[in-house]
């Protein structure tokens, strides 16, 4: 169902615009930096962990939202490689999420004909966390909806030069030709090689940068950002996101 305009959430809240959106024209692939849970807690006195938890609840509304819509594939920032840096008992409790999350909402998921992926490098994360995604990847690996497709211990910079260094090696091999290598190329050898690049960037929280994301994939992406913390981020402002999106003239260099 439309989510229908103005908002009635108490602030921080988008100026809205839209009496609705227009189904035939969404993006087919959608990426958000889900920021703002350790501050969302902060500011009601709870741990960092309680806007983790809290946001999570929030991936559920969306991804279910995203696969109503028939949103191709949804991109979720979850955990970067510069995450590690944050005290140990938020990164344990960190990698415990999806196991927590896909043991809940898995069978949605499959239900939802939603299919789990991942990108970023999986095999440095904990045996535990690597079980429960991977047990999630293999039983929707035959559905044919929403992608759903987690950045786990993902960071952009070390993506492109593992890309590079395959190139490297082939060339070296004898495989490839250097007057070969182009934007294709590189691409073929990202983890993102069998996705669309994503058509709209979502930040929350009030930050405007893409630390660390996607960063060959979004260069012709739409960005959208609010200063709504993740755990307050929900169906409406994902819509109003979409609308703006909608609004927007994508030219790719050209006029």
């Amino acid at each position: 169902m439309p989510i229908k305009f103005p908002f009635t959430k108490s602030k921080p809240k988008p100026d809205p615009q839209s009496p609705g959106l227009d189904y035939k024209q969404l993006p087919q692939h959608v990426a958000i930096i889900m920021d703002g849970n350790g501050r969302w807690a902060k500011n009601k006195g709870l741990p960092r962990i309680a806007g983790h938890k809290e946001g999570m609840n929030v991936v559920k509304k969306i991804v279910r939202h995203a696969s109503n819509l028939g949103i191709e594939v949804l991109t979720l920032y979850a955990f970067s490689t510069e995450n590690w840096k944050r005290p140990k008992t938020e990164v344990e409790f960190l990698m415990k999420l999806p196991m927590e999350f896909l043991n809940t909402y898995l069978p949605e998921l499959i239900e939802k004909n939603v299919r789990v992926e991942t990108i970023g490098d999986f095999e440095r994360l904990p045996e535990h966390t690597k079980t429960a995604v991977q047990e999630a990847k293999d039983r929707t690996k035959d559905n044919t909806g929403l992608i759903l497709n987690f950045a786990l211990n993902y960071g952009s910079r070390y993506e492109m030069v593992e890309a590079v260094k395959i190139v490297a090696e082939e060339v070296k091999q004898g495989n490839l030709d250097v007057d070969k290598i182009d934007e294709g190329c590189i691409s073929r050898h990202l983890y993102t090689a069998d996705l669309k690049e994503p058509d709209l960037l979502i930040r929350t929280s009030g930050e405007q940068r893409l630390s660390n994301f996607l960063l060959w994939q979004l260069a012709y992406s739409e960005f959208w950002f609010t200063d709504v913390y993740w755990p307050d981020f929900d169906e409406a402002y994902f819509e109003k996101a979409l609308y703006d999106y909608q609004n927007r003239k994508r030219r790719y260099g050209g006029v």
